[in-house]
């Protein structure tokens, strides 16, 4: 642990590096390294100009691991590992290169991939999910260095590729591929969090990323008597899915925000161009966020039985798949060492008492605690990520530097 006066003189050193912070921030944000699930091209140009970045910087010994996706122009979704230090336990800090699509841009006050910094912040897509992170984690490593001390436990930066779609080119590549963690690690996830820097989540529900195809038959829409009409059909399967889900699985947790179960219809495909045909397909998706004490066993089953229904009312014919399936890991004691730390920097940085929570987005924390490696994830965020004008806090992100600074002071 940092003597007092060292750490009054790395939290100098963070704000000394406030303008460069900055630079990186918004060069960070240019990149639309958004994965070929939405679109895009993946995270490659934003991790290359991150390892030259680091390499110039000299902050230690860097490795660039590579999982081959033929979907991509570059062929591959990079992630990067720095490392200072040798033995264990790690202190890890991980972040993620890539980030959602910007959405409809006209509700967008800016260009989403040109950085604005204005009143405090800095906005654009990635700018707190999760360019903060990235960005406060070399800063507290530069601190540190800057400060003339070197960290008190090693130490490993690690920027993954791939969480925002399934992690299957990210870490769950580097998990089977690599042996980079061991069992008495501590891996800190900065990709989730309060405003007012106080939780810290150690536990998650179960993902469930639900796709429908409702197959009927088209026709023109003056002669329904000739189809099938599949939208009709995906419109109660829906509203039934909606209303049986919640019925079916009413059940509270006080550890989560919200404390239950959530099943939300989000992705609707184009079907017909015109008005006057009735579809003869239908393809939609559902989000649903799950307790933990919820068998996903028993919610499959009523997603068969529903379907059922609708396949028998309408005369259609339904299928469904998973896009995403992560069952619930199992909790982050609260006495782990990683979330003792965090507690006493967060104190020590924000002058709050941070709680233990349990939150319904996924992050690759639940991969790791399906290793068996205990992992936290906490930063202090507005909880922007995802929307149009995304915004990162300065001096969020300035003051996440410093917590991520005091945890290299080792316990």
């Amino acid at each position: 642990m940092w003597q007092k006066d060292e750490f009054e003189h790395i939290a100098e050193c963070v704000d000394g590096l406030r303008e460069e912070a900055l630079a990186l921030a918004s060069r960070l944000v240019s990149f639309e390294a958004v994965p070929p699930e939405s679109g895009g091209q993946g995270e490659h140009d934003k991790a290359k100009f991150l390892w030259e970045y680091l390499k110039g910087k000299r902050l230690g010994d860097l490795q660039w691991y590579e999982a081959k996706d033929e979907r991509v122009a570059s062929g591959v979704r990079p992630s990067i590992v720095l490392i200072v230090g040798d033995g264990s336990p790690r202190l890890w800090i991980m972040s993620h290169l890539d980030v959602v699509p910007a959405g409809a841009r006209e509700l967008w006050k800016t260009d989403p991939f040109k950085a604005v910094i204005k009143e405090g912040r800095i906005y654009g897509r990635g700018a707190e999910d999760n360019n903060q992170a990235i960005v406060a984690s070399v800063v507290a490593l530069r601190a540190v260095l800057e400060a003339g001390l070197t960290p008190r436990i090693p130490v490993s930066l690690l920027f993954v590729a791939d969480e925002e779609t399934g992690s299957n080119y990210g870490l769950k590549f580097l998990l089977k591929e690599h042996d980079l963690f061991e069992r008495d690690d501590l891996v800190l996830v900065p990709d989730g969090g309060a405003p007012d820097g106080t939780m810290i989540e150690v536990a998650e529900k179960t993902i469930a990323w639900l796709r429908f195809r409702v197959l009927g038959k088209q026709s023109h829409a003056s002669r329904p008597d000739q189809g099938v009409n599949a939208a009709r059909a995906a419109a109660y399967l829906t509203t039934s899915l909606d209303e049986t889900l919640h019925k079916t699985f009413p059940q509270k947790n006080a550890l989560f925000a919200p404390p239950d179960s959530t099943f939300e219809p989000t992705k609707h495909q184009a079907n017909v161009d015109n008005i006057n045909t009735i579809p003869g397909e239908e393809v939609f998706y559902f989000d649903c966020r799950i307790l933990p004490e919820v068998p996903i066993e028993d919610f499959e089953d009523v997603v068969r039985r529903v379907c059922a229904d609708i396949e028998k009312r309408f005369g259609v014919k339904v299928e469904w798949d998973y896009r995403q399936r992560q069952v619930a890991a199992p909790p982050t004691p609260e006495d782990a060492a990683i979330v003792i730390m965090l507690k006493k920097a967060i104190k020590e940085v924000y002058q709050v008492e941070a709680k233990s929570m349990g939150i319904g987005g996924g992050t690759v924390a639940a991969i790791l605690r399906d290793a068996g490696i205990p992992a936290a994830v906490w930063a202090k965020l507005e909880e922007t990520a995802h929307q149009p004008n995304e915004f990162c806090v300065i001096e969020n992100l300035l003051g996440d530097a410093k917590v991520m600074a005091y945890l290299m002071g080792g316990r």
